[in-house]
């Protein structure tokens, strides 16, 4: 699929093969037959209603759904996140490095950069959990947090670390230390994932940018387009039917921000990168667009998502940075985080 716009030349961003078939085939839908067993909701007033009915449960939750069986309180869940979120503005309020040399392939190289802003003063064995590598299989994750769990010694309580960190420091035995590695994966990956592809997604669709246009406004059509977050699974649930009869008492529903974030009847050329577009929209009162979920449950991580992300962007920005000339195509695989790969990234 071809994204057209002020800044790009000719750039395909290509699907994964499952990815283009629901674009292909129900874009434009309310609701359709995935398989048996499940219903895709697009419509933004069906998805709307289906995410009002009920808070999600803990199985539900992409981040703090249960920690190899064990449940998380939404009061430690809170804890975990106040204390990334103090590391998240720790950050921000350091200077820019005049050196920091951002060419390379992206997301991977942004990946790198804010593992280090964040967390560069944590142990290696927190560090470690960081590595992209790990998004292959959660069996590799949870295997480096058992062996980082086992070795000798542990972080004591005011070490000069990151907050999140920190909380680990409290873990007293074998199974607690190997809890609360969990819990650092859980809440600090996924903001260094996120921020590093959106960003990569943002260079890829429209680099390079007109002086005038701002960060957030690039960003919010970045996650227009490819929202970082591509579905929302609610299990099968008795207020669902009620709301709609194609859905039945043993069907799950998977509601795509994909399609309904491309839907010719809530968008002006959908497929366009127009970043001018948010100069007249509310991204929190805009049918169908939920790149932070409903307004019933936001993404707790927002607050930390953009501001990253701005800052990283900027920093591209002014660095005359720019996706490489000769690169005409980038892969975006069927994954739990929407990103194009393998994006390079070079001086203009």
């Amino acid at each position: 699929m071809q994204i057209s716009g002020t800044g790009s030349r000719a750039r395909d961003v290509v699907f994964a093969p499952r990815l283009q078939a629901l674009l292909t085939d129900h874009r434009g839908e309310e609701t359709f037959r995935l398989d048996p067993g499940t219903v895709g909701v697009a419509g933004a007033g069906l998805t709307d209603r289906i995410l009002a009915a009920r808070p999600a449960t803990e199985d539900e939750r992409p981040t703090f759904k249960p920690l190899h069986g064990r449940s998380i309180p939404r009061a430690e869940a809170a804890t975990v996140m106040q204390a990334i979120g103090r590391d998240v503005r720790t950050a921000l309020k350091k200077p820019v490095p005049g050196n920091a040399d951002l060419r390379g392939e992206w997301p991977h190289v942004g990946h790198v950069y804010l593992r280090d802003l964040l967390l560069g003063d944590d142990p290696y064995r927190l560090r470690i959990l960081m590595d992209r590598v790990l998004e292959l299989t959660p069996k590799l994750t949870w295997s480096v947090i058992v062996a980082g769990a086992a070795l000798p010694g542990r972080l004591r309580p005011g070490a000069p670390v990151s907050a999140i960190a920190g909380l680990t420091a409290e873990a007293k035995g074998y199974g607690d230390r190997r809890y609360a590695m969990g819990l650092y994966r859980r809440a600090a990956a996924p903001v260094c994932f996120t921020v590093s592809t959106l960003v990569a997604n943002a260079l890829w669709l429209g680099s390079p940018f007109d002086d005038e246009t701002s960060n957030r406004n690039i960003l919010y059509e970045a996650m227009r387009l490819l929202p970082p977050s591509w579905n929302i699974l609610r299990r099968a649930s008795p207020e669902y039917p009620a709301l709609d009869p194609r859905i039945g008492e043993g069907d799950d529903v998977l509601l795509l921000p994909l399609l309904s974030h491309r839907d010719p009847a809530l968008w002006e050329d959908p497929d366009a990168f127009r970043p001018e577009r948010w100069d007249r929209l509310d991204p929190d009162s805009l049918p169908g667009y939920l790149p932070f979920g409903h307004e019933s449950e936001r993404c707790w991580g927002r607050h930390m998502v953009l501001p990253l992300a701005e800052m990283l962007l900027d920093m591209v920005r002014g660095g005359g940075l720019t996706v490489d000339p000769e690169q005409t195509a980038a892969e975006v695989p069927l994954a739990g985080l929407m990103g194009v790969t393998g994006v390079r990234i070079t001086r203009r």
